[in-house]
């Protein structure tokens, strides 16, 4: 039911835009949460997958969906815990990601927040809030942005602890955009780790964000120097991605291996001298295309990521 759920979203938006679907569409759209392992669940719908971690401490989010979804993301929340929302912690800067921030913002903690005028704690890496309020080309100045992280970072890693175990989040320079960060729930052994990994599509390269394919590959390295699987590749370690379902070390491996082989095909046919509609014309992902769709936008990110014109 989940999947889906999950495939009939994907007709109805592109990541590379990141726009929201009609009010009417949200509205018909299904809410599904998961119990992952530890503290954490994990919230599907028709935006990023949300992360959500419970306990005495009250509630931490990772990404919020679509505004339009906030009261119905609450009520879901509200049947896992009767503590307040006290931290929500971007992946990226996506609408589909970040969508719900102010409103769920507000429904945070209020007396014991260490935010102005109360709520909860939104926690991103420092370039999501530059490109939240900068333009992404040109001189003019983007339209007022609301749900702003309010607790940004700039170094390699920020940690803190809450509900009983360590959260460190992980800043992943130049992968999907240049502002991605992966949660570690370290005691409940789970990562969640926004759009550097979607199990069932290509990874969209957002060049204009500051996305690269090195960095793509040196994240997803990332992530699997941090997992662990159980016996035979099961159990372990679980990865929530962006998009899709529940995953542990092997699904990342397998994707990471795939981008990896695109890459140097897509290499390959540079050296050879091959322009932009002559690789794609090879159809490099054709082997894959049944598993994650058609490969051209991804591919077309590789190329001018390697510094094709």
């Amino acid at each position: 039911m989940i999947r889906k759920a999950f495939l009939a979203w994907c007709a109805l938006y592109t990541l590379a835009s990141a726009q929201s679907p009609s009010a009417a569409d949200l509205q018909k759209a299904e809410l599904h949460v998961l119990p992952v392992q530890g503290h954490t669940y994990m919230l599907v719908g028709p935006g990023g997958n949300i992360t959500i971690q419970t306990g005495k401490d009250g509630v931490l989010l990772v990404d919020t969906m679509f505004a339009p979804l906030a009261q119905r993301i609450d009520a879901e929340i509200k049947k896992l815990s009767d503590q307040p929302i006290r931290y929500i912690i971007d992946t990226h800067v996506h609408g589909d990601h970040v969508g719900g921030n102010e409103a769920l913002q507000k429904m945070g903690a209020t007396g014991a927040s260490p935010v102005a005028g109360g709520g909860a704690t939104v926690i991103a890496q420092a370039n999501v809030l530059n490109r939240m309020t900068t333009p992404v080309t040109g001189s003019q100045a983007p339209p007022p942005q609301t749900g702003l992280p309010n607790d940004e970072y700039d170094t390699p890693t920020k940690d803190f602890f809450f509900n009983g175990e360590a959260v460190v989040i992980f800043h992943e320079p130049a992968a999907h955009t240049d502002g991605d960060s992966i949660v570690f729930f370290r005691r409940s052994d789970v990562l969640s780790v926004g759009d550097i990994f979607t199990p069932e599509r290509y990874p969209f390269i957002d060049l204009a964000r500051g996305g690269s394919i090195k960095g793509e590959i040196d994240a997803l390295n990332h992530i699997l120097l941090l997992t662990v699987p159980e016996h035979l590749q099961e159990g372990g370690t679980r990865v929530i991605p962006g998009h899709g379902r529940l995953c542990g070390e092997a699904d990342v491996v397998e994707y990471r291996d795939m981008v990896t082989i695109v890459r140097d095909r897509v290499q390959d046919a540079m050296k050879r001298g091959l322009n932009l509609e002559q690789v794609k014309a090879a159809k490099l992902t054709l082997d894959y295309d049944p598993q994650y769709g058609s490969g051209d936008a991804f591919v077309e990110s590789i190329y001018k990521s390697l510094g094709g014109k």
